[in-house]
């Protein structure tokens, strides 16, 4: 027994450590995206926000390349190709001369980390399923969220000393340290009998299943919608903190904080997803996500932006709610499709993503000297979400009703 508990608590830091490399791509970059424009001559500062928004593009299209090779060749090989992607990527962005290039740099680092960030979800569903599925994806991404508590800091730490191509090498580093890890530690965990002959079918066959499945489509357009939302606050939370308030040098710590109430939140969901399910936590959390934006826009619409303090507040317990979604939503639309974990993983996350790329893109647009875009952006979303659960819920009744006749 004690062997077991060693063994997953391994598989669920490497898990982790696979994923973080996303958020320490995205995250350790945010207090250097000033210096990096300069460098780059850029000129709208709202282009800035590709530097963020474009590595979603890429992890979006990548995945639907990961994903089912990885069901047929296994999920380490595809692992390990998607990491030799984003290293080379890495490169082109330390050698960037223009806006151009460095974009094309953060599209391929993305579609390299495509890998790593899809198909560890596809192995948590190899290994588990059901709400004790979500209870290790809630511990993965609790230790997962721990990366961008700590990688503005991280980051601003290295710009202030080597300047801003440190984080990319740092980035290089680490992420070489956990390839050799998840080499030597962690088994393949797609079974030689579940294994698909790699075929050009293969995806038309498996999108066939996938889009069959209606928890699994619904879901998937429920966490394009959430991620959107928090995409905005990702590409433009340096814009808010640093422009409009002036708190560029307290700008990590801040963020950190914040990312500490999603880490909490998912923490605490690993716990009571067994006791109560993930549909329940879905709904409760997505009315929450939901009011608490309404309650900021009736109180500062036409207003000024509040003071730090209250918008931190209010950050908070967003984030909060959205610790609750992230991993269940994820969960709800895998829980039927292990038999096509790699593609079903891969359709989510490019669904989900290449939904999330626009919204954010479009609220960012409007960001400008107030936060209150993007609380009118967490209100749409959230209300949109929430319709998708009364559908689903009024097409199971309808189902039911129709197998009674």
């Amino acid at each position: 027994m004690a062997i077991k508990q060693k063994s997953e608590l391994e598989f669920i830091i490497i898990m982790a450590s696979l994923m973080s490399l996303v958020a320490l791509s995205i995250d350790a970059l945010l207090p250097a995206i000033e210096s990096i424009s300069t460098s780059l001559n850029v000129v709208d500062q709202h282009n800035n926000q590709l530097l963020i928004t474009m590595i979603f593009l890429g992890l979006g299209v990548g995945q639907l390349i990961s994903g089912p090779l990885s069901d047929s060749f296994g999920r380490k090989p595809v692992i390990y190709v998607g990491f030799i992607i984003f290293a080379l990527a890495s490169l082109i962005c330390i050698f960037s001369t223009s806006l151009e290039m460095m974009i094309f740099g953060r599209i391929l680092q993305g579609m390299g980390l495509s890998a790593p960030r899809t198909i560890s979800i596809a192995m948590v569903r190899d290994r588990f399923s059901g709400n004790y599925m979500a209870k290790v994806m809630s511990f993965v991404v609790a230790l997962f969220i721990l990366v961008p508590v700590i990688a503005p800091a991280i980051g601003k730490i290295l710009l202030d000393a080597y300047g801003w191509k440190a984080i990319f090498y740092s980035q290089l580093v680490l992420g070489t340290f956990f390839m050799i890890w998840f080499w030597k530690r962690q088994p393949e965990t797609l079974k030689p009998e579940n294994k698909k002959k790699f075929k050009f079918t293969l995806f038309i066959e498996g999108s066939k299943a996938f889009l069959k499945d209606k928890n699994a489509v619904i879901f998937t357009i429920f966490s394009g919608f959430i991620t959107g939302s928090f995409m905005v606050y990702l590409s433009a939370s340096q814009q808010i903190f640093e422009n409009q308030y002036n708190l560029k040098e307290e700008f990590p710590f801040i963020f950190a904080g914040l990312a500490f109430g999603i880490g909490f939140s998912t923490f605490l969901n690993g716990t009571l997803v067994v006791k109560f399910g993930m549909l329940k936590l879905v709904k409760m959390f997505a009315i929450i996500f939901t009011i608490i934006p309404l309650i900021y826009t009736v109180l500062f619409y036409g207003e000024p932006n509040p003071s730090v303090s209250i918008l931190i507040v209010f950050f908070w317990f967003q984030f909060f709610a959205l610790g609750f979604l992230f991993g269940n939503t994820r969960a709800l639309a895998m829980n039927n499709i292990g038999h096509i974990a790699g593609i079903g993983a891969a359709l989510n996350g490019f669904v989900s993503t290449i939904m999330a790329v626009p919204i954010a893109t479009f609220i960012g647009s409007y960001i400008s000297t107030s936060a209150l875009p993007l609380f009118l952006g967490f209100l749409v979303c959230g209300t949109i979400s929430l319709a998708l659960i009364q559908y689903l819920e009024f097409s199971k009744r309808k189902s039911i009703k129709v197998n009674t006749i």
